[in-house]
């Protein structure tokens, strides 16, 4: 007989090694003292690597407004929209959410996983085919996979590319997506959606822009890249999460095409799942009204995100990209000098992610920094600090040898 789980002992392996190294991934937090410190391992430390960009998880109204719901409307919804039907608060969000964003219609969905899911089986279909940065996020490509498109990658972050494919497969009788992502999460660069937004005039495909690590972050509205970039009507549907800038669970699609709503009906993933806890809900909504009340956070977020990028960057670290964003990944030799990095910065006191191959983009060893609006210049200044340490004690080391 063959163990099902055989398959995942490299993987094993690997853990093995992380923790041999002295930490494990993923550490516990065992006490929350804000949106950037936490009591992990017993020490205090700060969190550089949450994407709690808008430092909106401790907020008295939002916190208030989880309470509210529990009271009124209890700890779950027990069932999907389609059977058990929607809460009012359901709805409201959904308006606040396309509001917002300036759209006409808004889903909301379970996870922020879950919409990438929904939105691309909902959207492509068998006789479709989905376009895709070669660099897109793992919910992306599940998303493709439940859909039954034919999937296209193309080179990331390359509109020349992306248009040399789109014209070999000219006239194959179905529909077209093209998927990009707001800010790419590994790496923290962005889409170059105008140069996109010219090969969508040539072609007439639809575009679908996921705006995960840049709605709240990005734009004079914060509603994203395509915000931004003030590209707002070349996006046919927007997806988001509420796990980073909002600050609670759950995720949107988004769309002003008249048929949107039809997706309700046409997309499982949305369909067969429980809808979103009353708290979540009412969470994400304060949140999103806070976000927009308050767009003095996003000025705050790029000052911090700045100091951090130009800190690391005097240290003479390599940086996953050149423009200043929330996400500032930085490259490292391999995976062993990557554990221990990690554990050092851990052991010193901040917290960053680690991401390691398969997960990244070209196979890259990475130590991921997440900034947040409420970071405090000390916090950043001590992150870099940190970074600043370990790395001298890595090139004593080197010297040594």
């Amino acid at each position: 007989m063959v163990d099902l789980l055989d398959k995942y002992k490299p993987l094993l392996e690997r853990m093995h090694a992380v923790e041999q190294a002295g930490s494990r991934i993923g550490p516990v937090n065992e006490r929350l003292l804000s949106p950037t410190r936490a009591i992990i391992n017993g020490r205090d430390t700060i969190l550089a690597g949450t994407n709690n960009y808008m430092g909106v998880t401790f907020e008295r109204e939002c916190v208030e407004a989880g309470k509210k719901a529990l009271e009124e409307f209890g700890t779950g919804t027990t069932g999907s929209r389609i059977a058990n039907g929607s809460y009012a608060m359901h709805e409201e969000l959904e308006r606040e959410l396309a509001s917002f964003l300036g759209m006409k219609q808004c889903i909301v969905f379970s996870t922020g996983y879950q919409a990438n899911l929904g939105m691309m089986a909902g959207l492509a279909g068998p006789r479709d085919t989905i376009f895709l940065d070669a660099d897109s996020h793992s919910s992306i490509y599940d998303g493709c996979t439940l859909s039954g498109a034919k999937l296209v990658r193309f080179r990331h972050n390359d509109p020349a590319d992306l248009d040399k494919r789109l014209t070999r497969m000219e006239n194959d009788g179905g529909g077209r997506l093209v998927v990009l992502e707001g800010i790419y999460s590994m790496l923290g660069d962005r889409a170059p959606l105008a140069e996109f937004v010219e090969v969508k005039k040539k072609h007439g495909f639809q575009l679908l822009v996921d705006e995960a690590h840049s709605f709240g972050v990005l734009g004079p509205n914060g509603c994203g890249l395509a915000d931004e970039a003030g590209l707002m009507d070349e996006a046919d549907f927007i997806v988001g999460t509420f796990s980073k800038s909002i600050g609670a669970i759950g995720g949107f699609g988004a769309s002003n095409h008249p048929m949107f709503e039809t997706l309700r009906y046409a997309s499982k993933p949305y369909m067969f799942t429980a809808s979103p806890s009353p708290a979540s809900i009412a969470t994400a909504t304060a949140a999103v009204r806070l976000l927009k009340r308050e767009p003095q956070r996003r000025d705050r977020l790029q000052a911090n995100s700045a100091r951090l990028f130009h800190g690391l960057k005097g240290l003479g670290l390599q940086l996953g990209c050149d423009t200043v964003s929330p996400v500032i990944a930085v490259k490292c030799e391999d995976e062993t000098s990557t554990l221990v990095m990690w554990n050092q910065l851990l052991e010193a006191g901040v917290y960053v992610n680690i991401a390691l191959p398969p997960g990244t983009p070209g196979k890259l060893c990475l130590l991921r920094c997440s900034v947040s609006a409420a970071h405090t210049d000390e916090e950043i200044d001590r992150i870099i600090a940190l970074f600043s340490s370990v790395v001298a004690s890595r090139n004593r080391v080197a010297a040594a040898v």
